[in-house]
C-alpha cells in the first residue's frame, strides 16, 4: 500500500512538473500575427502602416476589446511588440 501511494505521489509530481511547460513553447510572432489577425483581414492592411509602439498598442487593444479579435492579453502583447519592431515609425533624431 505504501508503495502504491509513493508511486501515485511520484506520478502526480511528474504530471504537475510537465504541464506548465506545455503551454510555454516559443511562438513565432509573425505566425501568431498572421493567424490571429488574418481571421478578419489581410495582413497587409496592418503592415502597410507605420505606427509608434503606443499606436500599435492602441490598435491591437481596439481589435481585441472592441472588434472582439480572437486574441488573449499575452497574444496581444506579442502581436503589439511584433508590429512595433517591424512596422514602427522610426524615431526622429
Amino acid at each position: 500500500m505504501k508503495t502504491l501511494f509513493a508511486c501515485m505521489i511520484g506520478i502526480a509530481f511528474l504530471i504537475t512538473s510537465v504541464f506548465p511547460a506545455i503551454g510555454q513553447e516559443k511562438v513565432d510572432p509573425k505566425v501568431l500575427f498572421e493567424a490571429k489577425c488574418g481571421t478578419c483581414h489581410k495582413a497587409d492592411r496592418a503592415t502597410s502602416k507605420k505606427k509608434a509602439p503606443k499606436e500599435w498598442q492602441a490598435t491591437v487593444t481596439r481589435m481585441k476589446d472592441v472588434r472582439k479579435a480572437p486574441i488573449n492579453d499575452e497574444e496581444a502583447a506579442v502581436i503589439t511588440n511584433y508590429l512595433s519592431e517591424n512596422y514602427g515609425k522610426e524615431a526622429k533624431k
